[in-house]
């Protein structure tokens, strides 16, 4: 596998995945990502920003898309918690994490997850935080499983809460 930035002819095969985890958070009453989000315009403003990225498998087929950032994530400033390593050191973040349908449980995610830590740590970042929905089991016990730790609650801009985990690199 194979991790590069989006470029724009990605997008139809990224929304396509997008549509795939929406319709699999909904078959699993998980309301993440039921009102429309995330939507055409706020992937065309990752690819823009250059924070979009495709997971590309051997068959040169696109099987997941992430947004990816070492910028502070404002909504983790606040949090009911604590995190392991203040907001204000440098962090990578990862969201809009979805694998297609057909490359579910073959550890993608993992594989994303690991890239980007590496990337953090040759640039001497100090963690990655994430945040998930209460409800996603998967990606809680996937983010347990590879090392990440809960932290607390994290309120989006909606007032949405969120579950806070972090991971300290070495």
């Amino acid at each position: 596998m194979n991790i590069r930035l989006t470029k724009s002819p990605d997008l139809p095969a990224m929304m396509r995945i997008i549509q795939d985890a929406q319709i699999h958070l909904a078959t699993q009453q998980i309301d993440q990502w039921q009102d429309g989000y995330p939507n055409e315009s706020i992937i065309k403003n990752d690819i823009q920003s250059g924070n979009s990225y495709v997971i590309i498998n051997e068959n040169s087929e696109i099987v997941a898309t992430t947004m990816f950032t070492t910028a502070p994530e404002s909504t983790y400033s606040s949090i009911d918690g604590d995190w392991f390593i203040p907001v204000h050191q440098t962090y990578g973040v990862i969201h809009r994490l979805a694998i297609s349908a057909k490359h579910r449980n073959q550890g993608i995610a993992k594989f994303v997850f690991n890239h980007f830590e590496n990337e953090l740590s040759r640039n001497n970042h100090t963690s990655m935080k994430v945040d998930t929905h209460r409800g996603n089991k998967g990606m809680q016990h996937m983010l347990t499983s590879i090392g990440y730790k809960y932290c607390g609650v994290i309120y989006l801009n909606t007032g949405d809460e969120r579950l806070a985990f972090e991971k300290v690199l070495k």
